[in-house]
């Protein structure tokens, strides 16, 4: 089982190439996961233009008082990947950051749900806004939850003061 590395890297490192390839480094190693992954068991397994998808499997710290998985961990990691389906479109130098998020929750996640699988796929994208689409599903290939997200472009070059 591959061991992973988890952490964070320099603006300057995640910028300087563009999204595709610096998420295919983070499938093929050369960048750590971050730490979010660790804490909530969720890891990004494919990557390609407009479409990315994650696995993960919540554990017992996510029960909400009802005894099912809290929402929160449900939107991360929808959120997860339709933000990265955006991230595989920045040129580099470009980051982005979600404005807004709309989720439907279809079904609950049991203790005994296990491992689910959710994909983001890019719907459109422009200059200063994306648009995407997730959708999470049991083993069974039944939908949990979907949602669409916005989010924001923008340059991260150093902007000299006036």
């Amino acid at each position: 089982m591959l061991e992973r590395v988890h952490g964070i890297v320099s603006r300057d490192v995640l910028t300087a190439e563009p999204g595709l390839a610096f998420l295919r480094g983070m499938l093929e190693g050369r960048y750590p996961a971050p730490p979010f992954s660790r804490s909530t068991n969720v890891y990004m397994t494919h990557v390609e233009e407009g479409r990315v998808t994650f696995e993960g499997e919540p554990t017992e710290s996510f029960f909400n008082p009802l005894g099912t998985i809290h929402g929160g961990w449900t939107s991360a990691i929808l959120d997860s990947a339709m933000a990265c389906a955006v991230h595989t479109t920045l040129a580099a130098g470009q980051g982005y950051t979600t404005v807004e998020m709309k989720l439907n929750f279809v079904r609950p996640i049991l203790p005994n749900t296990g491992k689910v699988t959710c994909e983001g796929v890019l719907i459109h994208r422009g200059g200063t806004l994306a648009t995407s689409e997730g959708k999470l599903f049991d083993a069974s290939g039944r939908l949990l939850a979907h949602g669409t997200e916005t989010c924001m472009i923008f340059g991260t070059a150093a902007r000299k003061a006036a």
